[in-house]
């Protein structure tokens, strides 16, 4: 009978010396492009662990907590399955009106909880800052699965090694992003997290009550990256390398008549894409609405299902990275 083929990602020596080993992952901010060359390339060990043999037991004895205080489909389960995939077992946390926090607890009070039980916290939070806060508090590593309109890190990190198997390549690419982009976290990660690469431009489309935000855009132009602000995507789409499509967020509007204004203002079709380059890539981190087409699943440079594939790997890595196994 062959042998279990073993993990590369056993630690030599004391787990401590590991780079990674018992740190937070809160923002983008936090990784040079070598700290990115490395998880992804630990991303695609796992990508070739998983179709070799499925599992392993990397993590095994080892306890995440999945705190989720926002609806979740795809963060939540892969960070479930990539826990799972490495041997691991999971607190899943994503009814919080059925836990302590329906009470009155704090989120200091639950996580300092958690971490007693538990070795690695996920956290999804509708407060900007909200992972910092746990982070402080918890004892243990914290990795922010999104807080409100603010950041969610490993989606964006997801994202660009999306990209780097896709098109093979992370330098010299024009990347243009439509929709929401004032209340999608998803796509101020990605724009600051594409600075730490060479010659990216950056078209933003959305009509104007969705625009980039401004601290995102005066960040990503101290990196001095080319930016430009579009109302309609024609004359941009030719030149685009990855096109990045966010739904309209009905649950951030407080005012559901402005909703209704916009949320059908750009629809991706097969006909919007006789435009487009053969070569280019076709992302949205899901779920969608009507901004995608069906019809366009079935195109080659759609990539999006992929890409929550490609978001397992990358959460493996992570997991692995913090608990000192990478």
């Amino acid at each position: 009978m062959p042998t279990k083929p073993k993990s590369p990602y056993l630690p030599f020596g004391d787990q401590q010396t590991a780079p990674w080993y018992g740190k937070n992952i809160l923002s983008v901010r936090q990784f040079t492009r070598a700290d990115l060359e490395y998880i992804f390339s630990v991303a695609h060990e796992m990508r070739v662990m998983v179709e070799r043999i499925g599992t392993f037991d990397l993590l095994k004895g080892k306890i995440l907590a999945n705190l989720f205080y926002e609806p979740s489909t795809r963060t939540f389960a892969s960070f479930m399955a990539a826990m799972q995939r490495l041997g691991g077992a999971v607190i899943p946390i994503s009814e919080v009106r059925y836990s302590s926090v329906a009470k009155g607890e704090s989120l200091p009070d639950t996580v300092r909880t958690l971490a007693c039980y538990a070795d690695v916290i996920v956290i999804r939070h509708p407060e900007v800052g909200s992972a910092a806060l746990a982070a402080q508090y918890a004892g243990k590593p914290v990795i922010n699965a999104g807080d409100g309109v603010g950041e969610h890190p490993t989606q964006a990190l997801l994202d660009v090694f999306t990209i780097r198997e896709e098109l093979g390549r992370l330098d010299n690419l024009t990347v243009t992003m439509l929709g929401d982009l004032k209340y999608g976290r998803t796509v101020h990660s990605l724009a600051r997290l594409l600075t730490r690469f060479d010659n990216i431009k950056l078209h933003y489309v959305s009509p104007e009550v969705l625009r980039m935000p401004r601290d995102v855009i005066d960040e990503v132009a101290e990196k001095g990256l080319p930016q430009e602000e579009h109302l309609t995507l024609d004359e941009v789409l030719p030149e685009t390398d990855v096109l990045y499509v966010t739904r309209v967020q009905r649950e951030r509007f407080d005012n559901l008549e402005e909703y209704e204004k916009v949320k059908d203002a750009y629809v991706i079709t097969p006909k919007t894409l006789e435009k487009a380059k053969e070569k280019m890539i076709i992302m949205h981190p899901l779920p969608r609405v009507n901004e995608i087409s069906m019809e366009v699943d079935k195109d080659p440079r759609a990539a999006y299902f992929r890409q929550m594939e490609y978001g397992l790997y990358v959460r493996m890595a992570l997991l692995a990275m913090v608990l000192g196994k990478a």
